[in-house]
């Protein structure tokens, strides 16, 4: 029976954090169904994510073969949701635990420090346990101390990385009612600190006429089919017909081959992100419930897309000048001795919208400009250095994307090695 608590139970992430959605459901005294509803969508979110990552990857595969045949560089795209679905054998138990226990860490922060902050963007919550969770293992530490220091260090994220981004988030929406909980804080503060320096922020970039024929780009799933068509066809041209009809595709023509490859990748996102609604949809009512009963005067940190329309043509502008930075890049970590980091069109929207937002709020239209930009490189040199680290766990194919992972799992690496851990 123990055997099967320890394994089956709490080795399983799925049924681990929907555990937390029942807990978490029945001590708000919510009804039968409703706890039956919730536990069950909690644990299919998971599942639904795992599927999702494996159609994702299979994808990411094939553009990885194409791109060293091509260019004979291994080119890797940085995505949260692929390494997570990925990292799940080797630290799916580690994982579950430390968002659990790292969301009771928040809870506790903000009660008893300054930092009032409740973070509930859960996917990312979820991410951050995960590169916490490998970034501890490289430095040799496991079982209860893993918990124990990962617990404590998400919680510390969840509180500190929310309130760095206020003072400029106040200036964005005019208002103290909420803040901004997402992981790519860094390049957000960056930008801001950039685009104050650079920038007038008296000349805003709403003042500016955006053609509807951008609009597209506001529609995630069409933005990346699009984009990763014109990446994986123009990759394509590059390898040849003759090396992906006879190695890849099985005979079919090399530009449908493509296509489909790209299409299956933002279904794959999809999927992934349809997954993690449904997770984040029931967990986080349950942790909602339960932390402002204990904690009160807080203020919610949300995910990055709650301060688009507070400058949506700031949204577009971070966004194409974060992907410029990113192809930029491209090109000059080779010459470093780096992996080259094909810039993904998720990471740079998110964060390079959100950049160009918080560098519009403090320099205007340069500000956003210069800013985003700043935020492209970031998320394309921080991967590539934390992939040497994560390379150490076997997942060279793939890393995390935004500023904060990278961020944090280089200094926790690097404490270790103080210690001779790693």
């Amino acid at each position: 029976m123990l055997d099967v608590i320890m394994n089956d139970i709490l080795g399983t992430p799925a049924i681990l954090v929907g555990l937390f959605a029942f807990v978490g459901l029945l001590i708000q005294k919510k009804s039968t169904s409703t706890v039956l509803s919730g536990t069950l969508k909690t644990v299919m979110g998971f599942v639904i994510l795992g599927a999702g990552a494996s159609v994702l990857i299979g994808s990411l595969n094939h553009f990885s073969k194409m791109f060293d045949h091509a260019f004979h560089i291994q080119g890797v795209i940085p995505n949260n949701e692929a390494i997570v679905a990925a990292a799940q054998t080797s630290f799916g138990t580690s994982t579950a635990m430390i968002m659990v226990f790292g969301m009771i860490m928040n809870i506790l922060f903000a009660r008893f420090t300054p930092f009032k902050y409740i973070f509930l963007t859960g996917h990312h919550t979820l991410f951050m346990a995960c590169l916490i969770a490998a970034s501890l293992s490289v430095g040799r530490m496991s079982g209860t101390p893993l918990i124990i220091v990962g617990s404590i260090i998400l919680g510390l994220c969840m509180v500190v990385f929310p309130a760095i981004l206020q003072p400029t988030v106040r200036q964005i929406t005019g208002s103290d009612d909420f803040a901004v909980g997402h992981f790519g804080s860094v390049g957000y503060y960056v930008s801001a600190k950039i685009g104050k320096l650079f920038g007038n922020k008296a000349k805003s970039t709403e003042d500016i006429k955006v053609p509807k024929s951008l609009g597209f780009l506001r529609d995630t799933s069409v933005a990346v089919s699009l984009t990763m068509s014109l990446c994986f066809i123009i990759v394509a041209l590059f390898a040849g017909s003759s090396y992906i009809e006879t190695q890849l595709s099985g005979g079919s023509n090399f530009i449908v081959f493509a296509i489909i490859q790209a299409i299956t990748f933002a279904a794959g996102v999809y999927i992934i992100l349809a997954g993690v609604r449904m997770l984040i949809s029931e967990i986080v009512p349950a942790f909602k419930g339960i932390a402002d009963k204990l904690v009160p005067n807080t203020k919610p940190a949300l995910d990055c897309p709650t301060i688009f329309p507070f400058a949506p043509n700031a949204v577009i502008i971070g966004f194409l000048f974060s992907f410029v930075a990113g192809l930029v890049s491209m090109f000059i970590l080779p010459l470093i001795g780096l992996k080259v980091i094909v810039p993904g069109l998720v990471p740079h929207f998110f964060t390079g919208a959100a950049a160009g937002v918080f560098g519009n709020a403090t320099g205007g239209r340069r500000g956003a400009m210069v800013g985003a930009f700043a935020n492209g490189l970031i998320i394309s040199f921080i991967p590539a250095i934390l992939l040497i680290f994560m390379g150490d766990i076997g997942y060279e194919g793939t890393t995390f994307g935004d500023s904060d992972f990278g961020i944090v799992g280089i200094i926790i690496i690097n404490i270790l090695k103080l210690f001779g851990t790693v």
